[in-house]
């Protein structure tokens, strides 16, 4: 697992913002919009497309993307689409999305030009897409089998994933009571934990910690975070087995 940012909607350093984490020289502090990337066994699946997605890619050294999962539809989530035109080449095809039927007509409705009849004679022009409906049943994709996990983002349904005894719930301020049971034996788990005060849609870090804490994980990180969060003196306040994640970081997958 790649994280390829783990920054809030704005990111940091934040546009205007003078502030010593937003100043700061520690690379971890640097948080492109929020998205990992799943080495499985038969291909890279990517959870979320930023509008950072092009440049988180290229820092990355990552070439291809076999497969796309949604959380949900909002703008730092979704708003990269169209940096998947390439993979068409190498794919052969079309770019499989999975989506939940609300996250569909969001992307439909952004990147209508994408599924316009006729198809663009340029090929390469526009991207290639193929839209796969989920809800809450697993699914097989790329060798592994993915778990869509309840999660709530303020009054919003959102979805979270877990592969294997890794589980990935961004944009979370409530985990359901039915989705807890998804949440036992993971060997990691990586929470959204904004900043220090309580958000209307977002766990605060404290929030975030009681989770993490009631999951049992052997291993919790979090992103995600905005400026509030300075990663050095953040983690060093933190339970033993949690941590702040940044661009970049790799976690094996088990």
């Amino acid at each position: 697992m790649v994280f390829l940012g783990t920054g809030t909607s704005v990111g940091v350093p934040m546009i205007g913002c003078g502030c010593a984490v937003c100043t700061s020289d520690d690379p971890r502090n640097n948080r492109t919009r929020c998205s990992v990337l799943l080495g499985l066994p038969e291909g890279n699946l990517l959870i979320d497309t930023t509008p950072d997605l092009r440049t988180q890619l290229l820092r990355e050294r990552i070439g291809v993307v076999h497969a796309v999962a949604f959380t949900h539809e909002h703008a730092d989530h979704i708003f990269g689409l169209d940096d998947l035109r390439l993979f068409q080449f190498y794919l052969g095809g079309p770019v499989p999305l999975y989506c939940e039927p609300r996250v569909e007509e969001r992307i439909r409705r952004s990147f209508d030009y994408a599924f316009a009849e006729p198809v663009s004679p340029h090929t390469g022009s526009v991207p290639r897409l193929e839209i796969r409906t989920i809800g809450d049943v697993s699914f097989d994709l790329l060798g592994a089998r993915v778990t869509p996990i309840r999660i709530e983002h303020g009054t919003l349904g959102v979805l979270g994933f877990r592969v294997g005894k890794v589980a990935y719930c961004t944009d979370v301020s409530n985990i359901p009571d039915a989705s807890w049971p998804l949440l036992a034996g993971l060997d990691v788990l990586v929470l959204g934990a904004l900043r220090h005060k309580p958000h209307l849609t977002h766990f605060s870090l404290q929030q975030a910690i009681a989770a993490g804490q009631r999951a049992a994980a052997r291993r919790v990180l979090f992103t995600h975070m905005s400026h509030d969060l300075e990663h050095a003196t953040t983690c060093a306040t933190l339970p033993e087995g949690m941590a702040l994640a940044y661009d970049g970081l790799r976690v094996p997958l088990t």
